[in-house]
């Protein structure tokens, strides 16, 4: 579905250039989940941007579904921190908005929409506005919308990390059973080694920056999963601490 070729991206700040991403090579398949984690700044956002086409990389190259990234990708939906609804608009017009842009009349917009926020647990809250909902509704909301835009691929930057550890809960548990549904690709960036041994296939830990690969280990932990009790499990610690033990050796080397 995705995949990168020793791929860099440098910037200039002022007189000044700064590796964000250095000789990265991964491929992600067709339905997989990824998470990427490493130390803040590292660059895991970098890398987002540029399967999202926001980025051109300094060198390298990123295909998607073969077809090289030159441009925005429209296939991809991209979920930020934020939640980025716009604060005068009800939840059904901001989730409905990807069909405004594409000329979608506005009754089929309003009947998918419904769809949608069922789909989501948000019944009854189609007519608030951002400001009336709790952070787990907004981010119900977020994750509404990447469906209605119908993206095979979700890039997810850090979406969960202001909620408190019950949210999060609950919202693991609903990205799994809409990824399972839908049958979409999804590219997690975390600093949050729990989230990343919950929800993924594979998880990617990167160095400080530059990002470059330190490890990639296969989550082999049976789906569909049970993201409160699988962190209680012997097989689910033996993952953690290996990755762990790769992952301090950059928090080590940052306070160094």
């Amino acid at each position: 579905m995705i995949d990168l070729r020793h791929v860099s991206k440098t910037f200039r700040k002022k007189e000044e250039l700064v590796d964000a991403v250095r000789d990265i090579s991964l491929t992600i398949a067709q339905k997989e989940i990824v998470a990427v984690i490493g130390p803040s700044g590292c660059g895991k956002s970098t890398l987002l941007n540029m399967i999202a086409g926001l980025y051109t990389p300094s060198s390298g190259s990123i295909a998607y579904k073969g077809a090289q990234v030159s441009d925005v990708n429209t296939d991809v939906g991209y979920m930020t921190q934020k939640d980025n609804l716009l604060p005068w608009r009800t939840v059904r017009d901001n989730i409905a908005f990807p069909l405004e842009l594409a000329g979608v009349a506005k009754s089929e917009r309003a009947e998918r929409a419904d769809q949608v926020i069922k789909h989501v647990g948000l019944d009854g809250f189609a007519h608030r506005y951002p400001h009336e909902l709790s952070g787990g509704m907004r981010k119900r909301a977020c994750l509404a919308r990447m469906l209605l835009y119908g993206a095979e691929t979700a890039l997810l930057d850090e979406p969960f990390a202001a909620l408190d550890a019950q949210l999060k809960l609950a919202m693991h548990d609903l990205l799994l059973k809409l990824a399972t549904e839908t049958g979409q690709t999804v590219v997690l960036v975390t600093h949050d080694l729990m989230e990343a041994v919950t929800l993924a296939d594979r998880v990617v830990v990167c160095t400080r920056r530059p990002a470059m690969v330190a490890l990639e280990q296969r989550i082999e932990l049976k789906r569909p999963r049970d993201v409160l009790n699988v962190r209680f499990t012997n097989a689910f610690k033996e993952l953690y601490d290996t990755l762990w033990e790769r992952l301090r050796v950059e928090y080590h080397e940052e306070r160094v």
